[in-house]
């Protein structure tokens, strides 16, 4: 299993570069909390921001030739096991499945600033909203 830690902000671009590594477009910014999963180098990263008396869960990004192994839940896990407040993510219907097998249930009232962005978002793709 690989290590897993909250990158210090001074290392938070060997998160992007992990994510560029991979063709991504996701990013971090100085507001997230960058959790990443290491096997020598990065094989995993997501991004935790405040938002609404809680945190949004975004980015999960796993190494292609590592998925299907569970580092994702486990880099989730780990990133949220001291999270004593809601946690919001937005996924693909497809994923449902897997981020309520790690205690997300499908949320129809997100806070203001989750509501909104998703509205933007949905122009463009098909996204739901889960919450734990």
């Amino acid at each position: 299993m690989p290590e897993f830690r909250c990158l210090p902000d001074h290392l938070r671009p060997l998160a992007d570069k992990f994510y560029r590594s991979q063709h991504s477009a996701m990013r971090t910014r100085a507001a997230h909390q960058v959790w990443v999963a290491e096997r020598a180098q990065i094989i995993a990263a997501l991004c935790l921001q405040p938002v609404a008396h809680g945190q949004w869960l975004t980015s999960l990004l796993v190494d292609a030739e590592q998925r299907q192994q569970g580092v994702a839940s486990a880099l989730v896990t780990h990133a949220l096991q001291a999270i004593d407040t809601p946690v919001w993510l937005f996924c693909h219907p497809d994923l449902e499945p897997f981020y309520a097998r790690l205690g997300f249930s499908p949320c129809t009232s997100p806070p203001g600033p989750l509501a909104d962005r998703l509205l933007r978002y949905k122009q463009k793709k098909i996204l739901n909203v889960m919450a734990r």
